[in-house]
């Protein structure tokens, strides 16, 4: 019986570090799943926070866009106020080229060789600037006698042909009789945060 006390006291003891040894293990859990939520939700912020920039940005653009009808405009009342002599050639200090300009790339080119026809910048901080470009491969006339040889223009043809406005069909050249071309016009939008636009219209 004695025995049996003594290895019934021998024992005790080392019954207690095990349970010391446990409540670290939860505490270290405790730590690690701490630490992962807490990732978690700097992530969620950052998510969001991106998803409001982006939206952000999207108006931006967008009132950018809508503002490049203020450079559409004052393109047109240039054409309109101009006589057909002086459109057979280039008139660089008001945007205006008259041939099509094949390597022409809005998003290349930089700023200085926008027009700027001084309007005023808008509400929503957008400046706009323009070019305007006649669809003619050359300078010149568009019809005989004062039309260059081999030239070539986007046009409206005579009446009656190409629909009810007349428009030319592809790879049709109207050089005879009487002709309008047509005038592609580009307005540059330069808005806030660096958001830049770019809007085309056709016209004759």
């Amino acid at each position: 019986m004695r025995t049996a006390r003594t290895l019934v006291h021998a024992r005790l003891p080392e019954a207690a570090p095990a349970r010391r040894s446990q409540r670290g293990v939860v505490l270290f859990v405790a730590l690690i799943v701490l630490v992962a939520m807490t990732m978690v939700g700097l992530a969620v912020i950052r998510s969001s926070g991106g998803a409001t920039l982006m939206a952000g940005n999207l108006s931006f653009r967008q009132n950018a866009t809508l503002a490049g009808d203020l450079g559409i405009e004052a393109a047109r009342t240039w054409l309109a106020a101009q006589g057909p002599v002086t459109l057979e050639n280039d008139s660089t200090a008001n945007g205006y080229y008259a041939t099509w300009d094949k390597a022409f790339n809005p998003v290349a080119l930089p700023l200085a060789g926008w027009h700027d026809p001084n309007l005023a910048t808008d509400a929503a901080g957008n400046k706009v600037r323009f070019l305007i470009h006649r669809m003619c491969a050359l300078a010149g006339g568009i019809t005989p006698p004062t039309a260059p040889p081999n030239q070539e223009c986007v046009t409206l043809a005579d009446p009656g042909k190409s629909g009810s406005k007349g428009g030319v069909v592809y790879g049709e050249k109207a050089l005879t009789g009487t002709s309008q071309p047509y005038y592609r016009i580009t307005a540059r939008i330069d808005g806030p945060k660096n958001t830049v636009s770019f809007v085309q219209a056709m016209m004759y």
